[in-house]
């Protein structure tokens, strides 16, 4: 049998062992699977800072370089990542991602060099970032009408419980058998999760002869294929003409600098500095995953209920006062650290479901994953200004501290930014063009 009528057989066969009208449940079990084993890889280098130290000598600054360039290409692959899915298709997409990864995480254990662990470092964020949040933007888009908050606030939870598989395991493992263990176990998974994707997925409702989940009729899939790289750009072009835009990009800026960037990149060296061992500070993260899990998940169910300007108003005002009081929790023995993980761990990510929802109604469905892309990579490029700027200042200073402190000021502004979002954002006519076709 032909490679490719046998492909074909093996996706009839999966689309046969459900119901039609429930293939979209699939999907999106798919969707948070690879999600989640995507932020097992971004999470590592937080994991391999201490050991990286020890090894080879680098200091947190150095090492910190690696962790602001991978955060920066995670965020400014997404636009382009997005457009990749509407011109060649999710699967073939995600496929090459995964490749990337698993080369990656092969690769890092035979690291030797700066320079090396920067071309590692670019790799998981080029990777990783094809994966993530446009991903689950995309698949909730055109999956479901009904229930899309409440579908992309489990896709956003998938980065939380990606944490929570795997950091406590990459914690128990480095102490007893080294970091290139977990590198080795990244490496198989990712490598099975290529053709678990690819055997599951199917592009859109209508390839199964479906109409998304909450529809009645059966939309086809749009004719138009165009270049990724001039979609990508061509949204940013647009996007920017709307002041909703840059009130997004703007707070989620603020976003990124206040998670990935800071908590993300730091806390476990940041709990090291206090005497804390990586084991125990992984066990913070993971708290914080299963919290934020539950957090985000009611985030996407009230972002289809409730106001998502007010959403994120009350998210950035709890995130901010948690980081004001980190410097505190770190002094205040047993109950401290465990307090702000259960106050963080509950918003961690809870902003994402209400900013997609906003880029969604501000700019249409079927280009609202490449404008988020976009968006997110604001996200990002604030993680990584951030996650730069901590290292170097803790080889300087000695301390965390100040950059607790500075983040959470930023969060209470950021507050204040969104309420600035217009209650019911106007589409731009190019994007009613676009949805048209006219």
């Amino acid at each position: 049998m032909p490679a490719n009528e046998k492909k074909s057989t093996l996706q009839n066969l999966a689309v046969g062992l459900l119901d039609r009208r429930h293939y979209p449940v699939l999907v999106s079990g798919a969707t948070f699977i690879t999600l989640v084993c995507a932020a097992g890889v971004l999470s590592a280098p937080t994991m391999f800072v201490r050991p990286f130290e020890s090894e080879y000598g680098w200091s947190a600054g150095q090492i910190s370089m690696a962790q602001a360039l991978q955060i920066a290409l995670f965020g400014l692959t997404g636009p382009f990542a997005a457009a990749a899915m509407e011109r060649y298709g999710v699967r073939k997409t995600i496929a090459c991602a995964l490749v990337l990864l698993t080369c990656a995480s092969l690769a890092v254990t035979r690291v030797t060099a700066l320079w090396q662990l920067l071309l590692w470092a670019g790799c998981v964020g080029v990777g990783a970032g094809s994966i993530a949040l446009t991903l689950g933007a995309t698949i909730a888009n055109r999956w479901f009408l009904k229930n899309r908050g409440t579908v992309l606030g489990i896709f956003t939870a998938g980065n939380a419980t990606g944490q929570l598989v795997f950091l406590p395991m990459f914690g128990a493992l480095i102490e007893h058998q080294g970091w290139r263990i977990c590198a080795y176990i990244l490496a198989v998974l990712m490598f099975v999760l290529i053709a678990f994707f690819c055997l599951i997925m199917r592009e859109r409702p209508v390839d199964v002869g479906i109409p998304p989940w909450g529809g009645k009729t059966i939309e086809p899939a749009p004719s138009h294929k165009r270049n990724p790289i001039s979609e990508a750009l061509g949204a940013l072009q647009d996007a920017s003409r709307s002041r909703t835009f840059w009130l997004l990009a703007g707070s989620f800026f603020i976003c990124g600098a206040s998670t990935n960037g800071l908590i993300g990149a730091h806390l476990v060296p940041a709990c090291g500095d206090r005497g804390i061992a990586e084991t125990k500070a992984a066990g913070l993260l993971a708290l914080m995953g299963v919290f934020d899990l539950f957090g985000t998940t009611m985030s996407g169910w009230l972002s289809d209920r409730w106001d998502s300007r007010w959403l994120l108003f009350w998210y950035y005002s709890l995130r901010g006062l948690s980081l004001l009081f980190l410097p505190f929790a770190f002094g205040l023995g047993l109950f401290g650290l465990p307090l702000f993980a259960v106050f963080y761990g509950l918003d961690w990510v809870a902003t994402v479901p209400p900013t997609i929802r906003i880029a969604t109604a501000a700019f249409g469905r079927e280009r609202a994953p490449v404008v988020f892309g976009w968006i997110f990579t604001a996200h990002q490029l604030g993680a990584a200004s951030t996650a730069l700027a901590t290292g170097w200042s803790r080889t300087a200073v000695g301390s965390y501290d100040a950059a607790f402190v500075t983040s959470g000021a930023l969060c209470l502004f950021g507050s204040m930014l969104v309420l600035c979002i217009a209650r019911r954002p106007q589409i731009l006519p190019a994007f009613v063009e676009l949805a048209t076709g006219t």
